[in-house]
């Protein structure tokens, strides 16, 4: 993976001070909000400069049921080979639910939403991340999200979904330390555990962000410094592998440049204390590989001497000199037989060590090995396979071992107990089936429960070593998918995420299992983001309307949920307004009349004299 550096995310807003910011390697933007034809001049001189710009996208919505755009996909595609961009991201989320497939109204959240962590969002995401990873000219990387709402019945934890979907599409991570600490906060996840359970391998970089607490929820904001636990989860991370980029974010209430560049030099700081840690546990590791291998030796020089010196425990029995039995029988050793012994030891002692060695050494591979790391070498598939493949160096000893920054106790400790009880630590190395299905994420006692059978009667998830490997071993487009099952899974995904998001946007009942109150205040975040979005995109509409605007969109937004963009919903909301004959200024319902005339028509309204007077009869003849 490309090194990327230290970066921030670029806004228009910031955008003069980006360019003065001294160590400033990469930046971020937003890939809606450029247009390919006409790039800002701010990124033109970034990369004139050799700075590398990376798109961002917010809107394919990879984690819907609905297969993504060709229409989106092509743009992002644009998008990319305008800035010459070596990667793109998207987000792990929905942002629209509906449509012809639950044939029911379609929605936009306007905003990322959580997946359900299930088997059948699962795969409809492995096979959604496909279709684009086919469309794009460049890796694709895809970001955890933060959320205020888990869903009821979720299968697995946020560190063993995101393994599965980097070992099953071979999708790069965007791995964002602020929602690991967001999905803390609000969702009890720890965020050590699911560092454990992440492929380490497949991050490409990584989002820091800041946030605010209220009332218990932690709001991921980007509009407030990074806080010093996000910087700690941050430091965990480059403790256990370098990243490859880290880039800083910010969208709103954007500080004073050098706010700005004190928070990078935290980032840097966190980093630094991270690879200090990491170098430790690297050491202490190569250490302990040294001291295994020294012992092992030492136990079969051992074994081997006492094998030639005591053997039978007869007098001349195998593997006791002649000379030493015959003084224990009384007779002297025939002439010659201790010199014909002392030169027949060595040959026996060292073909004994060269027998026991090969056991220590795959003893001590075992050991060292990360957890996950023993299902993907036996399943062999390319890409994140190999590149753990390129992590085994060679010790000092000769014993070849994994450069694991974390150790092999942190990748341990995020797996569940085996369901027998053994610890991995202590699984014999000579059972090598049963230690591999004891280090698979997920693995034990809760393996039965997340295995989802064919038609056949063979595992989807069997392995190498359990029953129906042959078949579940399969890696690549979203592993063995059940016969006739995708697009059913698709619409029990389509039916749920539509209910639910009904309930955030448009006022239905709740869905079962929800957290209703924490609905309730994801709701009115989605109606608050709304009204600041659409005061953005149409900032005439605050100036028109005055301190009214926001109570005016928000009474608005409870019974109209937004269908197509954010564009959209400002005409929209402007012509709610008029046909209810608001505002009751006459000139401000005539002022906001004029602007949604302007925006509303297929071609922005001429300004031409003869066009403005034509409009003006027309208006005087319609009020006779």
């Amino acid at each position: 993976m490309e090194r990327l550096g230290t970066g921030i995310g670029w806004r228009p807003e910031i955008a003069d001070a980006v360019e003065r910011m001294p160590g400033i390697d990469w930046v971020e933007t937003v890939a809606e909000n450029v247009c390919p034809g006409h790039l800002p001049e701010s990124l033109r001189r970034l990369r004139e400069r050799g700075v590398t710009v990376v798109p961002h996208g917010v809107s394919l919505g990879l984690g819907g049921a609905d297969r993504p755009a060709e229409s989106r996909l092509a743009a992002l595609a644009e998008r990319v080979e305008a800035l010459g961009s070596p990667l793109v991201t998207e987000h792990i989320a929905f942002v629209r639910a509906g449509g012809a497939l639950t044939a029911s109204p379609g929605l936009e959240a306007g905003h990322l939403l959580p997946v359900p962590r299930t088997r059948d969002a699962l795969d409809v995401l492995c096979e959604n991340v496909r279709i684009a990873q086919e469309a794009l000219p460049v890796p694709l990387a895809v970001e955890n999200i933060a959320a205020l709402i888990s869903w009821p019945g979720e299968e697995m934890t946020e560190g063993q979904f995101l393994y599965e979907l980097a070992d099953r599409t071979g999708v790069r991570l965007l791995i964002d330390v602020a929602n690991l600490h967001t999905n803390h906060v609000n969702r009890g996840e720890d965020p050590v555990k699911a560092l454990a359970e992440l492929p380490l391998e497949a991050i490409a970089y990584v989002h820091v962000a800041g946030g605010f607490e209220r009332d218990g929820v932690w709001h991921d904001s980007h509009a407030h410094p990074v806080p010093r636990p996000v910087l700690d989860i941050l430091t965990d991370l480059a403790s256990r592998v370098s990243p490859p980029g880290v880039l800083l974010e910010r969208d709103e209430n954007f500080p004073e440049p050098a706010e700005l560049e004190g928070e990078l030099g935290a980032i840097r700081r966190a980093l630094d204390a991270g690879a200090v840690e990491r170098v430790k546990t690297e050491l202490r590791s190569a250490g302990d590989a040294v001291a295994a291998v020294r012992r092992a030796e030492t136990g079969a020089v051992d074994a081997a001497l006492t094998g030639d010196v005591v053997g039978d425990a007869a007098p001349g029995g195998r593997g006791e000199p002649a000379a030493v039995a015959g003084r224990k029988s009384g007779r002297c050793a025939p002439e010659g037989a201790v010199e014909r012994n002392e030169k027949a030891r060595p040959a026996a002692g060292p073909t004994r060590r060269e027998q026991m060695r090969p056991a220590a050494t795959a003893t001590r591979r075992y050991q060292t090995r990360p957890a996950a790391s023993a299902t993907r070498h036996e399943q062999a598939r390319p890409g994140i396979s190999a590149a753990r493949h390129e992590g085994l160096r060679s010790g000092a000893d000769g014993v070849r071992h994994e450069e694991t920054p974390t150790g092999n106790s942190a990748r341990h400790e995020g797996l569940p107990p085996r369901a027998d009880g053994v610890r991995h630590e202590e699984t014999p190395t000579g059972n090598s089936a049963a230690r591999h299905e004891g280090l698979r994420p997920g693995a034990g006692a809760g393996w039965l429960e997340e295995t989802r059978g064919v038609a056949s009667g063979l595992l989807a998830r069997g392995g190498a070593g359990r029953p129906g490997g042959e078949v579940g071993a399969t890696r690549g487009a979203c592993g063995l998918p059940r016969p006739g099952d995708g697009e059913a899974a698709r619409q029990r995904l389509g039916l749920a995420q539509a209910a639910l998001l009904s309930a955030l946007v448009a006022g239905t009942p709740v869905p079962e299992g929800f957290d209703r109150a924490r609905v309730g205040v994801q709701a009115r975040a989605l109606a608050a983001k709304r009204a600041d979005v659409v005061a953005k995109v149409a900032p005439e509409l605050p100036v028109i309307l005055g301190a009214g605007y926001r109570t005016a969109f928000l009474a608005y937004a409870q019974t109209r949920p937004m269908t197509d963009g954010y564009r959209r919903d400002a005409l929209t909301f402007a012509e709610h307004l008029l046909s209810a004959g608001r505002p009751e200024d006459s000139a401000a319902r005539r002022e906001l009349r004029e602007w949604w005339l302007e925006r509303s028509g297929p071609t922005p309204r001429s300004h031409r004299p003869a066009h403005r007077l034509a409009r003006a009869t027309r208006r005087v003849l319609l009020r006779r």
